[in-house]
């Protein structure tokens, strides 16, 4: 019986040089199959005659206690480009950016720069004046700002630590 434990444990140390190549082969073509993959799908997006890219933007919205401040991303968007619609409880933004077709001598080796849009719907955590609402753009951030419609200023309390 210990004989054959021995036999055993020799024979799975023995080097088998076709024991992996089935998954060597799998993994090879795996990484050749994501990257095709991959490419597909980008030459569609680096050409503007498809879809435009639609973007979420990221934003932070912060309480003063008497207003909401909206910061929004829209890098390489114009005023003239951003439509701002706010009601009560919410802001819907949208931006459109497309980069006209002028014939020009720049050697461009990939373009991808030519339509972006961008669209958000963000909802207020309290009722705002939507009437005396302010936007400013400035380096590519949209910052609106929304008066409260019965601000609450809290009271804050110092609480002793033990």
């Amino acid at each position: 019986m210990r004989k054959n434990r021995v036999n055993v444990l020799q024979k799975s140390k023995q080097v088998r040089p076709f024991w992996n190549l089935p998954v060597a082969f799998h993994d090879l073509m795996s990484d050749s199959f994501d990257i095709d993959f991959d490419n597909f799908f980008n030459r569609f997006h680096s050409r503007p005659l498809f879809f435009p890219q639609t973007v979420s933007t990221s934003c932070d919205i912060e309480d003063t206690g008497k207003e909401i401040i909206v910061k929004v991303d829209l890098p390489g968007i114009m005023k003239k480009d951003i439509k701002l619609n706010i009601s009560e409880n919410s802001i819907e933004i949208s931006a459109k950016h497309k980069e006209e077709n002028k014939k020009n001598n720049k050697n461009y080796l990939k373009k991808e720069r030519t339509e972006i849009s961008y669209y958000r719907v963000l909802p207020l955590p309290v009722k705002v004046l939507s009437r005396k609402a302010k936007a400013k753009l400035a380096d590519g951030i949209l910052s609106i700002t929304l008066p409260k419609m019965n601000p609450k200023i809290q009271k804050k309390n110092s609480i002793p630590i033990e």
